[in-house]
């Protein structure tokens, strides 16, 4: 089966870590292209390209401020993940539970010897 292009859905656009780099430097605010290149270490027209695909499955936004283009982090494009990622929530809070039980157990059982 061929894999989805980058650009049809958000999932398969932070398959690239790259891209989840750009998004997690966004999330302190607005930079223009130049700077996320400089602090990712590639060059400006691959940068300009991976904000592209961040771009058009909704999870950048771009505003132009004189020549410059600012970009920014658009959360809200995140939401698909967010539900598929919370439905293992009760997973995660079993499991949790089930270790903080063990641990209880085994505190309790050393205590006893």
């Amino acid at each position: 089966m061929a894999r989805a292009a980058t650009t049809s859905d958000a999932f398969n656009a932070i398959a690239e870590p790259q891209r989840r780099d750009i998004l997690a430097l966004l999330r302190a605010g607005e930079r223009p292209v130049t700077d996320l290149a400089r602090e990712l270490g590639m060059s400006q027209p691959r940068a300009s390209k991976h904000l592209r695909v961040l771009r058009e499955v909704g999870l950048v936004r771009v505003r132009e401020v004189g020549k410059q283009r600012l970009y920014g982090l658009d959360a809200r494009g995140l939401r698909p993940i967010h539900d598929w990622v919370g439905g293992f929530e009760q997973f995660w809070t079993g499991g949790f539970d089930r270790l903080e039980t063990y641990v209880r157990e085994l505190k309790q059982t050393r205590q006893e010897d």
